[in-house]
């Protein structure tokens, strides 16, 4: 059966590609605080959105409250997590740790938003996943990676960037029950408005100003980041967890393909096997999805017909 590229898939592809942008121009300024990084961005987002619902006369702040304060909240938090752990460990680690959340994602689905995680599945995630260990395992060396600290410390924030992971998929769990409930770009609003403030507070204790084309950069990131959280919160809302979380991977081959080419970061065999594992799992997992999917609807009618 030919897979079927849905407007759900293609946004999610879409907003890996915008989210890897966002990590270029994240290492871009790899000499300004992390959380003074997101400050910027997040000024840039929360005005981004809340212009666009002016214009479209939505009301920015919606009406399911709680929901919207748990994915922004979730979300703010998990994004602290993950720029914690890249400070602090070797960039393989953190990477590795953050790309667990599509797999949270998916199996905290199967109680939450009551969207059950098939058994082939399982199998095709701890694809994805070993793939994305060896691309890390053979990936170019990082500074971190000789500077990751006493064991003691490493194991701390390698807990932080799991618990990152985690809140990701949290967030995304929240993003899916707010579906047909919430503008997606209202949903889109309450990341900034709750990590602005967060990230305004760490600003006071470690400010570094920006210089020259800091600015570009800073602005560019704030660009990708409010394309890439607009078509991943509509991916969300648009299509089942199981079938359109496990494509946050396919972000890693955007990041590779950028490092090589403005970084000039190289890579091992080690690597390449793994990026074949990740498409092989991703690409499974899509496709199977889409004939399961296919033979419920074929036989939904027959199975009316006999009730």
């Amino acid at each position: 059966m030919k897979l079927e590229l849905t407007p759900g898939i293609r946004l999610m592809l879409l907003s890996t590609l915008l989210f890897a942008g966002m990590n270029a121009c994240v290492k871009q300024l790899h000499h300004l605080p992390a959380l003074e990084i997101i400050f910027f961005r997040s000024i840039f987002s929360i005005v981004a959105s809340y212009a666009a619902l002016r214009r479209l006369g939505v009301a920015p702040f919606g009406n399911n409250y709680r929901l919207l304060i748990s994915r922004g909240s979730t979300g703010a938090v998990a994004l602290v997590c993950y720029f914690l752990a890249i400070q602090h460990l070797p960039l393989a680690t953190a990477v590795t740790a953050q790309y667990l959340a599509p797999i949270f994602t998916a199996v905290m689905g199967i109680w939450l938003v009551r969207e059950p995680v098939r058994s082939w599945q399982w199998v095709f995630f701890a694809l994805s996943f070993a793939g994305v260990v060896l691309v890390q395992q053979g990936g170019p060396a990082t500074p971190a990676a000789s500077a990751a600290g006493p064991a003691d410390l490493g194991l701390l924030y390698l807990g932080i960037g799991v618990l990152g992971a985690l809140l990701s998929g949290l967030s995304y769990n929240a993003i899916r029950k707010l579906r047909g409930r919430e503008h997606p770009l209202v949903i889109v609003f309450y990341f900034p408005l709750i990590s602005l403030p967060l990230a305004a507070v760490a600003c006071l204790f470690n400010w570094q100003t920006p210089q020259g084309t800091d600015w570009l950069w800073l602005l560019a990131c704030g660009a990708f980041t409010q394309g890439a959280q607009v078509a991943m919160t509509r991916a969300y809302q648009m299509e089942r967890l199981s079938r359109v979380a496990p494509l946050n991977y396919l972000g890693m081959f955007y990041a590779l393909g950028l490092g090589y080419l403005f970084f000039h970061e190289a890579f091992g065999p080690l690597a390449y096997a793994g990026m074949a594992l990740v498409l092989l799992g991703v690409g499974l997992n899509a496709w199977y999805t889409t004939r399961f999917d296919a033979r419920a609807a074929a036989l939904a009618p027959a199975e009316e017909v006999v009730a």
